[in-house]
């Protein structure tokens, strides 16, 4: 019997059939020749996590068999977890991650070596020794270095005292934890120096800015600024700003030394900042040796060097 309204439908659902777009194709399956590197990141908004997987994805791009995947938890420690349960699932060759937490992180991490997957950790480390190689620099000994310049330009300007806002990056990550106490160990010869405020800034212009404000809110008296990131000297400099606070009354103090860095300290807005490479390039030459099956040394620093208005023009920024 015919329906005329059945027959509409079928000959519209076939219209629709082939008017949809294909269906994507599977992933081209891993040969045996093709090894594949993961880096289960902590954050991709923060542009210095970004420039480092970006460096670690170049140095490995004409690296012959090589495949390179990342991840973003999006600042989520709980999502970085997720993440490298997933890197496990799909049987990298090496993880490589930035620990946004050295605690809850350390099980996954160590989930990984038990699954027979060397892990090289970046610039950040566990609070275990469940891993193959940790890449990175010494922050207790740049933050210590910070404190000594700091207290030599107050004493320059001839304050008798200096009051400083320490902002602080992920308090639960390694490198902010090391460059806390190494600038505190740093002041403990320079009884003139005190820490009056440490504010959570987490890496983040946003952050920053928020802190500072804060800080002058509570009516918190600063004349230095110690930035445990070039980012967070950057939104203080802003906050300053907004304040109505010339930033070259202050000592600021930073660590990275990023393009903005350069451009502050020129001006007289930042009076220093220490060289933090993202060490993709020689995490890459790690993950390299690994994959040759080469013995890699468990450590491996990166030197830094500090920047002042004295040698600015001739060290370039990260990026």
């Amino acid at each position: 019997m015919h329906h005329p309204r059945l027959a509409a439908i079928l000959a519209l659902l076939s219209s629709l059939a082939l008017a949809a777009p294909p269906p994507e194709p599977p992933p081209a399956p891993r040969t045996t020749a093709t090894r594949l590197v993961g880096f289960a990141q902590d954050n991709l908004a923060n542009d210095w996590r970004l420039a480092q997987v970006r460096e670690m994805e170049q140095a490995l791009a004409d690296e012959p068999g090589v495949r390179f995947i990342y991840s973003d938890a999006g600042g989520s420690t709980a999502q970085q977890v997720l993440d490298i349960e997933e890197m496990i699932a799909r049987r990298v060759d090496v993880l490589v991650t930035s620990p946004r937490d050295s605690r809850a992180l350390a099980p996954a991490v160590a989930a990984a070596r038990n699954a027979g997957i060397p892990v090289v950790l970046l610039t950040r480390r566990v609070s275990s020794d469940h891993y193959t190689a940790f890449v990175g620099l010494d922050d207790r000994e740049i933050a210590r270095r910070a404190a000594e310049r700091m207290a030599e330009r107050l004493h320059a300007r001839g304050q008798e005292r200096g009051r400083v806002l320490i902002l602080q990056g992920l308090p639960n990550t390694t490198t902010a934890k090391a460059r806390t106490e190494g600038f505190l160990a740093g002041i403990a010869a320079h009884p003139e120096m005190q820490v009056v405020a440490l504010k959570a800034a987490n890496y983040l212009r946003a952050d920053a800015i928020r802190a500072v404000e804060e800080t002058v809110a509570e009516g918190i008296v600063f004349d230095a600024v110690f930035a445990q990131s070039d980012s967070m000297a950057s939104g203080a400099r802003l906050a300053l700003r907004r304040l109505g606070v010339d930033p070259r009354s202050l000592v600021i103090v930073g660590i990275d030394y990023i393009g903005e860095a350069r451009e502050a300290i020129r001006s007289g807005e930042q009076d220093a900042s220490f060289t933090y490479p993202t060490c993709g390039a020689e995490g890459a030459q790690t993950v390299m040796r690994i994959l040759h099956g080469e013995t890699v040394a468990k450590e491996r620093l990166v030197p830094s060097r500090m920047v002042t208005r004295e040698n600015v023009e001739r060290v370039e920024p990260i990026f």
